[in-house]
């Protein structure tokens, strides 16, 4: 059956949050446009109740199409006499325009109430490095002759996880007991400020807790095995039950229970640490010898460092990059640097990319991905095994005695970089990093590991102050790179921890930091108003602070960075923001403003050209020292993670039902995490595979009215007088008898697959016990019996009345349609909450942005299962947070 059925009755739509917003329009879609450019809200939601929280006042009236003229030199005068109302100097820019294109409905998104009524607003853009805060440890406890006693503790670990994929299982036991460390490897790990040094704070030896045999022995005892399971326990073969059994009696370590954690770094961050480097790719393979690729036709023959960076190319031939020509263009110039160094061995001259045909490398790659994608289930396991006993080595350190996972361990490959957004050095060669580009960090004494490929480390330092394993520069862009350990260490969680601390320590000073700004928005002294219109929009539209970009940077900008052409007046007192923040993400948003902050934009917009800085008195140092003079440690990111966890936390108490079921306590959740990622900006394409997705959750919503459908004509079938039942009496709106038909298809191919299946699968076993194949009547004799199956369900169609495979009583079908009824509501909610989540990415900000101790006690008051929200990784990588109380509040 398509999935493009239309399900048009109301027990077919969906059911959602009373509050959660529905507004859409085409690929942009928050709000639509009435044609003459004004936005309509398409939402039946009521006026205010589903807007973010923030923390300034919006207009509900349709915003007008700015018209925005490309000089201001002449701009009109406000009423005012005084000279603190005198324009300022234009700034000579050295920015291009701005690529921003007007994203329809932003603003919609991002307003929301508070409970005086009044309307508020709040920013987006994309998420942040997760550290925004240093993270904390103190000096250790001593063992009486100065020597530094290491703690005792291992921690256990788990497989792979995403940080976003919640997981299906009983609810952890409380932390108290024992913790997991899972498996983790995040490569994609931003550094953060942990190697900034604060002061350090004395402190006693963290306090641990050793799992006793006893409490081992004294756990339920596990349920019978089977099958497999069962017979390798009689044949005496090792059982993961048992390796498992072995990891939970490992020590932990609980750094939160004791006091080497106060909320800020200590200048010493370890004592000893051990590793084994970084893991270096494997060098490159060259293709076979009639796998070339071509020019004007013709093969050329390429030298392997050569063949290599074609081979990026022809990867990629499929996709959009290399219909960009930004992308193409670079690729290009340093395709022609590595031809010069590395020219073609049969002397062709390639100076045309046009000429360039990639697609005998591209078909090669795809017939080598098929080859992999068809091996057996044991030699994918056996190629696994052996890449993992390669990367172990490099998986763990030992610091200051402990055994902790290290994070990104493996150094990315090379390639072809593909930035986010516009960047304009998309598709350049991100070169092979080799270990004379590595500089090392251990302690002083132990034996330096040796790089896994042909080479010596740039440097070995012996520096305790930082909490990096391993550091180079990629040449693209000139980063450095870092390896920090895994997010389930102690470093990184101290470094979450105090982060989230620092942002709730601000709800002690955000009064008086807002009535400081408020009051500056007038100061005759030009660069003290700027900075406290720049702070105003900062915390209420939750801007990041902005830095200078360089001329081969992505035009990207934060509040302090903005120009005058990315903030429009809409008289009397909105502002229309329209810009590109981190990664490209465009924010645009229209907002009112207190009207001193509009007459302050005014004035700071009169005689400069659009491209001048709009705050060319202000920059990031300057309003972070300011920030600094308020609260110790405050900065612009601080703002960003106290407006993300404080209206998340408005956001749940005001919208979990109290006597919800799960699935409704989980959309009003993740309603309040979009909020949230709304505010940040954390925007997503709609995934290609959406549409998909969301058709197979429709015909899997047909099948269970389908399965209702058989079991009220059952009923029927027993007692006709259930006909005159109104629960029984409705026929499920969009099944007909061509729908009917195409589903009990479907149903009847996916049987014979699985009778073929199992017919393989028998064969196998018995092959193994060394008995007699299954004669091939057998799998006719089982197809057969299908095929009959599907006949007689064919006869009952349109009789309204079924007989089911095993008889029931009336009870226990009525018992069965009143569970189907429950699955159907529950699978329409998180229909609901698929749909509305298309366009918005909520996995950074529950990562980055929101204290986990919310989502904890949120899940304990309202009896919610934490891993229906934390994967196994978050899980870990929060262990502090899982045993706060369900009172807790942000």
């Amino acid at each position: 059956m398509s999935g493009d059925i239309v399900m048009s009755s109301d027990d077919e739509k969906p059911l959602g949050l009373k509050s959660a917003p529905r507004a859409q329009n085409g690929q942009n879609g928050h709000v639509a446009s009435n044609g003459n450019g004004r936005t309509v809200d398409e939402s039946s939601m009521s006026e205010d109740d589903d807007m973010p929280l923030s923390q300034a006042s919006r207009v509900k009236s349709e915003p007008m199409t700015p018209v925005r003229a490309l000089k201001r030199k002449k701009a009109q005068s406000t009423n005012t006499s005084s000279d603190e109302e005198a324009p300022l100097a234009s700034t000579p820019a050295k920015r291009a325009t701005s690529g921003a294109v007007r994203m329809n409905g932003a603003l919609q998104a991002t307003t929301t109430t508070k409970p005086n009524g009044k309307a508020t607003m709040k920013e987006s853009t994309s998420g942040e490095d997760s550290d925004d805060v240093p993270i904390t440890k103190g000096k250790r406890a001593t063992n009486g002759n100065g020597a530094a006693k290491p703690p005792k503790k291992k921690v256990k670990q788990e497989e792979d996880s995403d940080y976003d994929k919640p997981i299906g299982r009983k609810a952890p036991p409380r932390m108290k007991r024992k913790m997991k460390k899972e498996e983790s490897d995040a490569d994609d790990e931003s550094p953060s400020d942990d190697d900034k040094p604060l002061k350090k704070a004395p402190a006693k030896k963290a306090a641990t807790k050793r799992v006793k045999k006893e409490e081992a022995d004294s756990e339920p005892p596990a349920p019978k095995k089977r099958g497999k399971a069962k017979e390798e326990a009689a044949n005496g073969s090792p059982q993961k039950g048992k390796k498992k059994k072995e990891e939970e009696e490992a020590e932990i370590y609980r750094w939160w229970e004791g006091q080497e954690f106060h909320g800020e770094d200590a200048s010493v961050k370890w004592h000893t640490l051990e590793h084994n480097g970084v893991y270096f790719p494997p060098p490159y393979e060259p293709l076979p010898s009639h796998v070339k690729m071509k020019y004007k036709g013709k093969p050329v023959d390429l030298p392997p460092e050569a063949e290599e960076v074609a081979g990026f190319y022809a990867a990629l031939i499929e996709s959009d990059h290399t219909k960009d020509a930004t992308f193409n263009r670079n690729f290009f110039d340093d395709f022609k640097g590595i031809l010069k160094k590395h020219p073609p061995r049969d002397g062709t001259k390639i100076t045309d990319l046009s000429l360039c045909d990639f697609r005998p490398m591209y078909e090669h790659f795809e017939s080598e991905k098929a080859k992999k994608k068809a091996l057996s289930p044991a030699e994918k396991k056996e190629l696994k095994a052996a890449k993992d006993a390669l990367e172990a080595p490099f998986m763990h350190c030992t610091i200051d005695g402990r055994k902790e996972k290290v994070g990104n361990f493996r150094v990315e490959p090379p390639g072809l970089y593909r930035g986010r957004g516009e960047h304009p050095k998309k598709g350049t060669l991100k070169k092979r990093v080799r270990p004379e580009d590595v500089t090392i960090n251990i302690v002083e004494g132990v034996p330096i590991p040796k790089p896994n490929v042909r080479g010596k480390w740039k440097d070995v330092q012996h520096d305790n102050t930082v909490t990096w394993l391993a550091t180079w520069t990629e040449n693209v862009n000139g980063n450095h790179k870092y390896v920090f350990l895994a997010p389930g260490s102690a470093l990184k969680g101290q470094s979450d921890m105090a982060k989230f601390e620092k942002a709730r320590e601000l709800k002690n000073h955000v009064d008086r930091i807002r009535l400081d700004y408020n009051t500056e928005l007038r100061s005759r002294v030009m660069a003290d108003r700027q900075r406290a219109t720049a702070m105003y929009f900062i915390d209420r539209l939750a801007l990041r602070a902005g830095n200078e970009k360089g001329e081969d940077e992505a035009d990207t900008v934060g509040c302090c960075s903005l120009r005058c052409e990315h903030v429009t007046l809409q008289p009397p007192d909105q502002l229309i923001f329209d810009f590109l923040g981190k990664d490209s993400i465009r924010y645009y948003n229209q907002v009112t403003v207190d009207i001193q902050v509009f007459k302050n934009i005014k004035i700071f917009k009169d005689n400069k050209d659009d491209e001048d800085q709009l705050f060319d008195r202000v920059d990031t140092a300057k309003l972070n020292k300011h920030l600094q003079s308020n609260m110790k440690g405050l900065t612009a990111k601080v703002f960003r993670t106290y407006n993300a966890s404080i209206t998340f936390q408005e956001q749940l108490d005001q919208g979990t039902p109290e006597n919800g079921t799960v699935q409704e306590k989980l959309n009003a959740y993740n309603h309040a995490n979009r909020m949230v990622a709304i505010l940040c900006n954390h925007q997503r394409a709609v995934p290609k595979s959406h549409e998909q997705s969301m058709g197979k959750m429709r015909d899997k919503l047909r099948g269970l009215k389908y399965e209702r459908m058989k079991l009220r004509h059952a009923l029927f079938n027993i007692d006709p007088k259930y006909k005159k039942k109104k629960l029984y009496a409705e026929d499920e709106s969009d099944l007909d008898d061509d729908v009917i038909a195409e589903h009990e298809e479907r149903l009847k191919e996916r049987d014979l697959e699985k009778v073929e299946k199992k017919f393989v699968k028998d064969n196998e076993k018995l092959a193994e016990e060394g008995k007699e194949r299954l004669e091939d009547s057998v799998l006719k004799q089982r197809r057969k019996d299908v095929e009959e199956e599907y006949k007689r369900l064919a006869k009952e169609r349109g009789t309204g009345k079924a007989t089911l495979k095993r008889d029931r009583s009336t009870d226990k079908i009525e018992e069965a349609i009143a569970k189907l009824d429950d699955r159907i509501k529950t699978f329409k909610l998180q229909m609901e909450d698929r749909e509305a989540g298309k366009e918005v990415a909520l996995s950074t900000s529950k990562i980055n942005y929101l204290d986990p101790r919310i989502t904890t006690a949120w899940c304990k008051t309202h009896n919610v299962p934490i891993e229906k929200l934390f994967s196994k990784t978050l899980l870990t990588k929060f262990p502090w947070a899982m045993e706060v109380e369900g009172q807790w509040k942000f």
